[in-house]
């Protein structure tokens, strides 16, 4: 999942959130934990047992294949980025366009309360975030197609990101199966993680 789903898997919990938004920029443990509140450190695990989970469910090893020819390690930041696309475009989740602009605005006010939490690199790119509304952009094949321009820009080794535009839509249908094989097993993990 990338900042679609980490932003729907923190069901609205505002610390949570954050933690889960900046995970990526968060490295170390010990000297990390030192510095963020503990819900907001919960948060930030909870980014990475997302990922540990997703990257790791049977569904997701199947759909990395289409891309590991042309993408190797990066399969998985490809995978990542589509699966925002087809929880955006889920009706379970978000039964229309409405539904997912008010989402994506909640959840940049949310995170801009605990925005003296950012990590330097997501402080610089959550106004971009914001502005371009990223959140709601992966609802669009277009918007994809910028996510994976996106992605390829930050990745500085991960090769140009045409290809896997065209195995996306190729592809859709067995990669969107893909996505409804995880997401419930998904949502049943997070839920009890959170209460731990």
């Amino acid at each position: 999942m990338n900042y679609l789903g980490h932003a729907y898997l923190s069901f609205g919990d505002t610390n949570i959130l954050t933690g889960n938004m900046i995970g990526d920029h968060v490295k170390g443990k010990l000297v990390a934990q030192e510095h963020y509140p503990p819900e907001i450190w919960k948060g930030i695990m909870l980014h990475r047992k997302i990922d540990e989970f997703s990257d790791n469910h049977s569904a997701t090893r199947r759909a990395k294949i289409f891309f590991r020819e042309d993408y190797g390690l990066y399969a998985g930041a490809i995978m990542d980025t589509l699966y925002d696309h087809f929880l955006a475009n889920d009706p379970k989740m978000f039964p229309g366009y409405p539904e997912l602009e008010i989402f994506s605005k909640e959840t940049y006010q949310k995170l801009s309360v605990n925005s003296a939490y950012f990590p330097a690199a997501f402080a610089a790119y959550f106004p971009h975030m914001q502005e371009h509304n990223w959140l709601y952009g992966y609802r669009t094949i277009k918007g994809m197609e910028r996510s994976l321009t996106g992605l390829s820009r930050r990745a500085a080794h991960m090769p140009p990101p045409e290809k896997a535009y065209e195995i996306f839509v190729s592809q859709f249908y067995q990669l969107n199966q893909c996505y409804y094989e995880l997401i419930d097993d998904l949502i049943s993990f997070v839920k009890n993680e959170i209460k731990k």
